[in-house]
């Protein structure tokens, strides 16, 4: 048992480590793909104890982060109070319901996690590299149009799952329809595409426009399935990185190229982007089994009822294959949602999505060791490990 475990840490890292050396996002991703894929898969069927294999992760984790840490927050509390301000004023416009829609999220009731993130990385990064740590207005823009264009996912994906509610209150496309959702989710595109262009920083066009593309192809891939189930569960990691984690991997790594800072800092700051945004979709996705749907402030069990086959049913499947053809058929027949449930329940899914999850995390904590030490830095630090306690 410690062999395998100590063969996939190693190779997790090596992985990670190999992928840190290359600019390009298709090559990063096409290797951590290929292996994500082949070993969290069939090497997770060797541990005897789900029990075990949880609480040495958790440990590990735990001992990154024994230091007294500020309020992420706190730190960043002078750029996030005036985020939504800031948004809103962009979105202004005198059209009626078009400027009341795309306004309709923006109202600081969000956990805005991600613009949090992005102007943590851009302090942390400014202090690495001995610059002023306060927040250049070009890394503060880079927070703002994170937010925006995960605000315009959300309407755009609420059209798709005909959902009626989001962040606790009733779905834009519930209230005025969904042509109107549609349209506010696009022109909230066209405004941030247009700070983006002010910025006036080529590279960072470049990469901020490629989450875009993923966003769309990540969309796409969640439509389709793979009988082979190690195709299966490779097709799930694509599609997480493009639908979640691009956009905090090109987020980060744009304020580490608007702070000047060394290209492999910047490749630093899109790993840790890149595994923090898959750690956070998969306890996503295992919240969906075992959070109410108060906590969540949405439906549970949204993503079955949608046919879609997430990392807990993936491992449960190697339990009970008998949950295969439910994810080929998309758990459209009657029945087969509550099925579903009731065999992950009885699998070991959630606990190895939870490991899964806690392996990204681990992956994130030391890549931000890499850093000069600081209060940024630490947030940070801290701000990852309490990612695997959210309950929504």
């Amino acid at each position: 048992m410690a062999a395998t475990r100590s063969r996939l840490h190693t190779l997790l890292q090596t992985c990670n480590r190999c992928a840190g050396k290359s600019s390009s996002t298709a090559v990063l991703f096409d290797h951590q793909r290929r292996t994500a894929s082949e070993l969290h898969f069939p090497l997770f069927r060797r541990y005897s104890s789900v029990t075990e294999r949880t609480r040495w992760s958790s440990s590990h984790v735990e001992s990154s982060t024994a230091k007294t840490i500020q309020d992420p927050y706190h730190l960043v509390e002078k750029e996030m109070s005036t985020l939504c301000d800031s948004i809103r004023q962009e979105l202004s416009i005198n059209q009626g319901d078009l400027g009341t829609i795309t306004r309709y999220y923006f109202d600081g009731t969000g956990k805005a996690f991600r613009p949090m993130v992005v102007l943590l990385m851009a302090k942390a990064c400014n202090f690495h590299h001995q610059a002023n740590d306060a927040i250049l207005e070009s890394q503060r823009k880079i927070a703002m149009i994170t937010e925006m264009l995960h605000t315009a996912t959300l309407i755009h994906d609420d059209v798709i799952d005909a959902s009626d509610a989001r962040r606790g209150k009733e779905s834009i496309n519930y209230v005025w329809g969904q042509r109107k959702a549609i349209l506010a989710g696009d022109y909230i595109l066209s405004v941030l595409s247009s700070i983006l262009a002010r910025i006036g920083n080529p590279e960072v066009v470049s990469i901020m426009s490629q989450v875009v593309e993923d966003l769309v192809r990540g969309e796409f891939m969640q439509l389709g399935s793979k009988e082979d189930e190690n195709e299966r569960f490779r097709h799930y990691l694509d599609k997480t990185f493009k639908k979640t984690a691009s956009m905090l991997a090109a987020s980060c790594k744009s304020v580490a190229v608007l702070g000047e800072c060394e290209e492999d800092i910047s490749d630093l700051a899109y790993q840790y982007g890149r595994n923090l945004g898959i750690s956070f979709q998969l306890v996503d996705d295992l919240l969906d089994f075992v959070s109410s749907e108060q906590q969540m402030g949405k439906p549970t069990a949204a993503d079955l009822r949608l046919g879609l086959a997430t990392a807990p049913v993936l491992f449960a499947a190697q339990q009970f294959p008998e949950l295969n053809p439910l994810i080929m058929r998309r758990f459209s027949e009657e029945g087969d949602v509550e099925t579903a449930r009731y065999l992950v329940s009885k699998s070991d899914g959630i606990e190895q999505t939870k490991y899964l999850a806690s392996e990204h995390t681990r992956e994130a904590i030391r890549l931000l060791q890499q850093l000069s030490a600081c209060d940024f830095q630490n947030a940070l630090t801290s701000l990852t490990h309490k990612l695997l306690q959210r309950q929504k």
